[in-house]
């Protein structure tokens, strides 16, 4: 941290597509004052040379920082890197220097072509977008590549799959650092879904929607209107007019996700901004988001935020 803001470098290379940089740019890049927060973010865009930065629709980004400042950074993004082209040796010592200082790294899409070549993600799960993830794990057999999820979050290292996805990681660090209210401020800013979990599988083929799948996001719609009712498949089937295997088949195919874990996902994300606001007893809070019990709940809860409801609300009670 300095001063009253965390530091961001995002980088940004010859060739790069500039969707994934602007994502870090809208997010990170704006001021907020209108959040309530003791700090927000200061970001600086980075080149190995300072300069134009050629990118891909025949425009230019110039960039005036060099590795220095991202070097010195809080937090390193890798929006991404042109795959087969090799990540110069004084960007991977950078990449380096910047994690035994105590840097978060960050990479979306490609970028972890350019993590894994400095050798940071040995030993590491990772994410990046489906169509690399054989690449990934080819060149760099040391990573633990995970094709199907959104992003991954492992503590220091956060990588996460192509294009949109990125929004969802970045959006996954403003909810670790300042909580749900404010992420989802965020996102509403955006005009985007305030989350979506990790863990949720890339979406590889996804056809032209049928009255079956209209069935099935009728549903989804029902089911978000009133989170706490109980529920089972077999209702949520009955209720779309489907067999339970019907439903549950293309449930996924439209989630990526089991109707229960979708549920469980939306549930656990509802609970975030209770924590933050109401003083009630975890058993309260359980209940109002649909868990049958307080044991259930702190189950499904750390499993997914890798922390306790009371950790939580300690940690963001505004």
């Amino acid at each position: 941290m300095t001063g009253s803001s965390h530091r961001i470098a995002a980088l940004a290379c010859p060739d790069m597509g500039p969707f994934e940089l602007s994502i870090v740019v809208e997010v990170f890049g704006l001021s907020r004052p209108e959040l309530d927060v003791a700090w927000w973010y200061s970001l600086d865009v980075c080149a190995v040379t300072p300069g134009p930065q050629p990118a891909v629709g025949g425009i230019a980004i110039d960039v005036r920082c060099g590795l220095a400042e991202l070097t010195g950074a809080d937090t390193v993004i890798v929006p991404g890197w042109p795959v087969g082209t090799a990540v110069p040796a004084v960007l991977r010592q950078a990449l380096r220097e910047a994690r035994d200082r105590g840097a978060r790294l960050v990479s979306i899409c490609s970028g972890a072509f350019a993590l894994a070549a400095a050798g940071l993600l040995d030993g590491r799960r990772a994410a990046t977008h489906w169509r690399y993830a054989d690449q990934l794990a080819r060149e760099f057999p040391a990573v633990s590549v995970d094709p199907n999820v959104l992003y991954v979050d492992d503590g220091d290292l956060l990588t996460s799959a192509g294009s949109a996805a990125g929004i969802d990681l970045c959006l996954h660090l403003v909810r670790k650092d300042h909580g749900a209210a404010i992420a989802n401020h965020v996102a509403r800013r955006l005009v985007v879904p305030p989350h979506r979990d990790g863990g949720q599988a890339q979406f590889i083929e996804q056809p032209v929607a049928t009255d079956d799948d209209t069935r099935v996001h009728d549903v989804l719609a029902w089911l978000t209107s009133d989170l706490s009712r109980p529920v089972t498949v077999a209702v949520l089937a009955a209720r779309a007019h489907l067999s339970e295997r019907q439903f549950s088949r293309r449930f996924h195919r439209i989630t990526g996700e089991s109707p229960m874990e979708w549920l469980t996902g939306r549930r656990i994300a509802s609970s975030l901004a209770l924590l933050e606001s109401r003083d009630d007893p975890v058993e309260h809070v359980a209940a109002a988001v649909g868990f049958a019990s307080a044991v259930t709940f702190r189950h499904h809860f750390r499993a997914r935020m890798r922390t306790s409801p009371t950790a939580y609300r300690r940690a963001f009670r505004r």
